[in-house]
């Protein structure tokens, strides 16, 4: 999926396709998230930001409507986007889920290539970029973390849906096969793609993602670039784990 010039606000600037407003949602007495507003453009990689119990995967799953929100709301291109439509422009990936599980890889995913009607070409694309060859005749059952991790990324990829959202992406992969991923989702975005990612590891987010939203304590404490991070800290070199920590 490339970049069209409809893709592009005046001036060249990425459109914003997702935006959510003053999302919130409580179980019990305790808000998980509270008021989070923020947008994602095409092309962008976003990362939700912050330590396990910020509300990230809340947030994820709050704003696909899966979970119910108590208040706020979500737009796509401006206009506003309810809870059933959702499916619709966005694909949720969640943490810890093994799709079919009695199944092979290569089953799988040539199930889901045969939904979204994609190409042979475009099911080898995934199945190399991911490297998921070595496991294709594996049950997804007896799949380590790191290649279920592959699995479902690249059933996102197989997907038609502009934004993928994708809870702790990277968990499970050492230094390495992280690099690679992000060689992967950054292509990817490259083409067109948006991904919003929820990731606990900082180092992980700072070399992936364009913008960073900031959580903790279900509450937002910081969005933008680096760049603007570093700015609204006065933290000029800062990593984003010392602007994390300036800022929560």
């Amino acid at each position: 999926m490339t970049m069209t010039a409809t893709d592009f606000a005046r001036g060249g600037v990425p459109m914003e396709l997702l935006r959510v407003v003053d999302l919130a949602k409580h179980y019990g007495e305790e808000a998980a998230i509270a008021g989070v507003t923020f947008s994602a453009a095409a092309g962008e990689v976003l990362g939700i930001v912050g330590p396990n119990g910020a509300g990230k995967t809340t947030l994820l799953e709050a704003t696909a409507g899966l979970v119910g929100a108590d208040s706020g709301a979500v737009f796509w291109l401006g206009d506003a986007l309810p809870p059933s439509r959702r499916k619709a422009a966005m694909f949720y990936l969640p943490d810890g889920v093994k799709p079919y599980q009695d199944r092979f890889t290569f089953e799988v995913l040539t199930f889901f290539g045969s939904v979204y009607r994609r190409s042979a070409s475009d099911l080898a694309s995934a199945i190399a970029s991911l490297e998921l060859k070595p496991v294709l005749r594996k049950r997804v059952s007896a799949l380590s973390k790191g290649y279920n991790r592959r699995l479902l990324l690249a059933i996102g990829l197989l997907t038609p849906h502009r934004v993928l959202l994708m809870d702790e992406p990277f968990d499970g992969f050492d230094l390495r096969q992280t690099r690679n991923i992000v060689a992967v989702v950054r292509k990817a975005a490259g083409a067109g793609r948006t991904f919003i990612l929820a990731i606990h590891q900082l180092a992980d987010a700072e070399r992936v993602c364009d913008r960073f939203i900031l959580l903790a304590g279900g509450q937002v404490r910081g969005i933008g670039t680096l760049h603007e991070l570093r700015t609204q800290t006065g933290i000029p070199a800062g990593s984003l784990e010392e602007i994390f920590l300036a800022l929560t």
